[in-house]
């Protein structure tokens, strides 16, 4: 038997893909290179965007005609768009066989089971974390582990709280022994996931209590492990103890991720994001203060109900001011279930939103350019990831900024290798590789 398994979203998604194929393999099934020679074709799916909806529909109207063309194939709906489709899917489109939340996962076995009575072994871990599941891995040497699942924040365009429901966080010995079971396996950089991430750990029974800040240190402290990361954190939650952390455990990579979302204090209020602007602009200075070669990157929504030009002018100088090393943009998309999706006005004009991201894109990319060449001239640690993207002839990896280097030289992936920067984008750095190559 054979499985397709098409992923969007977030890192999450990329972990319980992960889960999944780990899952499936080990029922026997083979990975297949493309839809029509799969027996079981597979969806891990993103409902935070429209943007999402839009490219899993096209993936989707393949899958039909797959089911017309061969009715036993199986056709499997997960993720976070599934969650939020349950009471109408199997109705709006009836040719899909099996959906689950991304908080079924562990049930993946059985469900696959009540479609193919042959699928020997099928299992059911029903409640479990899905980071308690085998794992098939993109990366011999990369891994992520995930720390807590669900959100307990209230923003009002977010669905994921409704999508993968309240904050769990999962004992710190448990993420330990995950990650001394990884570094045995050769796993060098571990990623530490959350919904939430740097909240976890406050509802754990009071024995098992632990601050992100221990979780950080303890995972660093695993021997074999060379590079821990992060992701995502929230501006409210990012205290003195993490910041400490980072600063005093070399293996706790310099960079962050710090979601702004606006830089006007108005839309933040409505957006119920809990912080203000000017509480943002401290926390950021006070991470550089603490951690002076930090990386910092963000999230930025274009277009929110009732942005005015005012408004955005601020996102702009917020970007002028912090000089972010990179940031994601999107433009404003409302989501069913939300308060803004269901409560306000989508009335930024389509056009609008447009020429602002335009805008906000070419000034992200101005201050990432002149942040990348404080690089140039430098020798710097890389983990080797693979040959690069653009150019076979040579090599890929990442700074502990989380910033990509295209070189040339020798090496094999999981390497850690000295290069000297000699070029720089908005987005990447070019080099060379020097001696002294630590394996």
């Amino acid at each position: 038997m054979k499985y397709h398994l098409t992923s969007f979203g977030c890192q999450m998604n990329d972990h319980d893909s992960e889960r999944m194929r780990g899952v499936l393999e080990g029922l026997g099934y083979e990975a297949s290179a493309d839809r029509d020679g799969a027996d079981l074709i597979m969806f891990n799916t993103c409902t935070i965007r429209g943007s999402a909806d839009d490219r899993f529909m096209g993936n989707l109207g393949d899958a039909r005609r797959i089911k017309r063309e061969r009715p036993d194939a199986v056709v499997a709906v997960g993720g976070c768009w599934a969650q939020s489709q349950k009471d109408a899917i199997f109705t709006d489109y009836p040719f899909v066989d099996i959906a689950f939340g991304p908080g079924e996962v562990a049930r993946l076995g059985e469900l696959i089971a009540r479609e193919r009575i042959e699928a020997v072994g099928a299992f059911s871990l029903d409640g479990a974390f899905s980071g308690q599941l085998p794992a098939k891995r993109e990366r011999s040497f990369q891994a992520w582990v995930q720390i807590s699942v669900g959100c307990n924040c209230v923003c009002s365009y977010c669905i994921v709280p409704r999508v993968r429901g309240r904050e769990r966080s999962r004992p710190l010995a448990e993420i330990v022994g995950e990650v001394e079971a990884l570094a045995a396996d050769g796993v060098v950089e571990v990623t530490l996931l959350g919904q939430n991430v740097n909240s976890y750990g406050r509802d754990l029974p009071a024995a098992e209590r632990a601050t992100f800040a221990e979780v950080l240190r303890a995972v660093g402290a695993v021997d074999g492990i060379r590079r821990v990361r992060y992701t995502s954190p929230h501006p409210k939650d990012m205290r003195g103890d993490v910041i400490a952390a980072m600063a005093e455990t070399p293996e706790v990579c310099a960079h962050v991720h710090l979601p702004a979302q606006s830089g006007s204090t108005r839309v933040l209020k409505a957006m119920r994001r809990t912080y203000s602007r000017e509480r943002y602009l401290e926390l950021v200075q006070r991470i550089r203060d603490g951690i002076p070669d930090v990386s910092l990157t963000t999230d930025l929504i274009v277009g929110f109900p009732g942005e005015t030009d005012a408004d955005f002018a601020d996102t702009l100088s917020l970007v002028d001011e912090v000089r972010y090393d990179g940031a994601y943009t999107f433009l404003y998309s409302p989501r069913p279930g939300t308060e803004a999706g269901e409560s306000m006005d989508d009335d930024v004009p389509a056009e609008v939103k447009r020429e602002r991201i335009q805008e906000l894109i070419a000034d992200v990319q101005d201050h990432a350019r002149e942040r990348a060449r404080r690089f140039v001239g430098s020798t710097r640690d890389v983990l080797v990831e693979g040959p690069s993207r653009t150019d076979p002839q040579r090599l890929r990896g990442r700074l502990e900024q989380n910033i990509a280097v295209n070189f040339t030289g020798d090496a094999t992936p999981g390497a850690t290798v000295p290069v000297e920067i000699t070029d720089a984008t908005s987005t990447t750095l070019a080099g060379r590789m020097a001696a002294h190559v630590t394996a």
